[in-house]
């Protein structure tokens, strides 16, 4: 049982950033939208899924992976994995050792046609070894993608040409997790913000354009699953590290630590994006979710089983004072900021029927939310302090990944140019979602 609650936990995902210079508000640059909030600012949109389903404009075949893919300027960036050899088990408590190629792939979003792929030779180690986790970042005419082993790739965005790359196992001694690296890349300003592990060097910060250490920061047994978060409050910017012993907040520009504030989550799975709210930042992780004052680290309240939302692999939203958001436990749960309270729970966006596990993911358009679950299907939904009213649904795509006897689908999609963009372990979808 044990196994397959870690099972169901493992992280593939989750942060705040920047818009860089060149995208456009109809682009899916990076991990959770160009601002990294899970928010979609394009309007157009349908405000029902019709009953006869939604219009498929494409499916291309892929390979295997987590990963979820960016949109910019009119391209698809996507990580996968084209498997050769070993046996995959999906055991929590073990690795399974596979051969094959990882790559990245360019797309053209209007049509699916591949412009440009990079790919190398890659042994995976890991538990849950079915393709990279990482979605690629977009920024300034270049992509920064991070596979499932540690090899960080920038590329030329137009022709896919490698302008420098590192990898954080030979470089920095640093250690794959169990779960393998998971932390997407963060672009803000003029460097790249990275999880890498090993003594001193949880967090590396890149020159972007040529791939130069800048600094190096934190040690910890284990890196962890969060990807670095940007926040800005009071006027300064703060890079939030979340590793399996504390939460930091360090100083972006030279990696001082501003503060730290003990914040251990189970099996060190810290995954969800914690999110600034206010003076306050949220803070959420397998079987632990705390409020923290965002000047000082320090903790406001901290949640409990009944209380709160300990988000696993989705990162939650906060609107108008609610937390929305999910614990892999099989509903989405609303929680008062203020104290943690719930307001309400609902397995409906997950399963037809309640079931003890389950995920989905969430971004918010307008007055609407799209919700995209493990099984493969795409909700449009109002949520609010009163509850959830659904708009319709559309199975998009097959789960062909599992987690003991259960069929899963752990990637989020990708909004833009009116369309959703997602992926499984055999296909890329562009489904439209333009009011007609």
């Amino acid at each position: 049982m044990r196994r397959r609650t870690v099972g169901c936990l493992f992280a593939i995902l989750v942060v705040t950033a920047s818009i860089p210079s060149n995208t456009f508000a109809a682009d899916w640059p990076q991990w959770l939208g160009p601002r990294r909030d899970s928010i979609w600012r394009e309007d157009g949109m349908i405000q029902r899924i019709p009953e006869g389903g939604l219009d498929v404009k494409w499916r291309v075949p892929v390979g295997w992976g987590y990963a979820g893919p960016a949109v910019s300027n009119g391209r698809v960036y996507l990580m996968d994995y084209i498997h050769k050899s070993g046996t995959v088990t999906n055991s929590s408590g073990s690795r399974d050792r596979l051969d094959g190629v990882e790559r990245i792939l360019c797309l053209d979003a209007a049509s699916g046609a591949v412009h440009w792929k990079h790919e190398y030779q890659r042994t995976y180690n890991i538990s849950y070894p079915k393709g990279p986790r990482c979605t690629p970042t977009v920024a300034d005419g270049k992509v920064y993608a991070l596979g499932a082993e540690g090899d960080l790739h920038c590329l030329n965005a137009q022709s896919g040409m490698v302008v420098w790359k590192k990898d954080f196992v030979s470089e920095y001694k640093a250690k794959t997790p169990q779960w393998g690296f998971t932390n997407h890349p963060l672009v803000d300003d003029r460097w790249v913000y990275c999880v890498v592990g090993g003594t001193g060097s949880v967090v590396v910060a890149f020159d972007k354009d040529t791939g130069e250490e800048a600094w190096r920061a934190l040690s910890a047994s284990e890196p962890g699953y969060c990807p670095p978060t940007m926040i800005e409050h009071g006027g300064d910017k703060q890079l939030i590290i979340w590793h399996k012993e504390s939460i930091n907040s360090l100083n972006p520009g030279t990696g001082e630590v501003r503060w730290s504030s003990d914040l251990a989550p189970r099996f060190g799975l810290a995954t969800a994006a914690p999110r600034l709210v206010g003076d306050h930042l949220f803070a959420s992780g397998a079987g632990v979710s705390a409020l923290l004052d965002a000047s000082t680290g320090n903790i406001v309240w901290t949640g409990s089983p009944t209380t709160s939302v300990a988000c696993t692999m989705s990162t939650p939203i906060i609107d108008d004072g609610v937390i929305y958001g999910n614990d892999g436990s099989g509903t989405v749960i609303a929680a008062k900021v203020e104290d943690g309270g719930r307001l309400w729970e609902m397995a409906k966006p997950i399963a037809a029927r309640p079931q003890r596990s389950g995920t989905v993911f969430l971004v918010k358009n307008g007055d609407r939310y799209f919700l995209f679950n493990d099984s493969g299907d795409l909700i449009l939904a109002t949520l609010s302090k009163a509850g959830y009213t659904e708009l319709g649904r559309f199975r998009v795509l097959d789960a062909t990944n599992h987690t003991g006897s259960r069929e899963v689908l752990w990637s989020h999609p990708a909004f833009a140019e009116r369309s959703l963009f997602a992926r499984n372990d055999k296909e890329l979808v562009c489904v439209s979602l333009a009011a007609k």
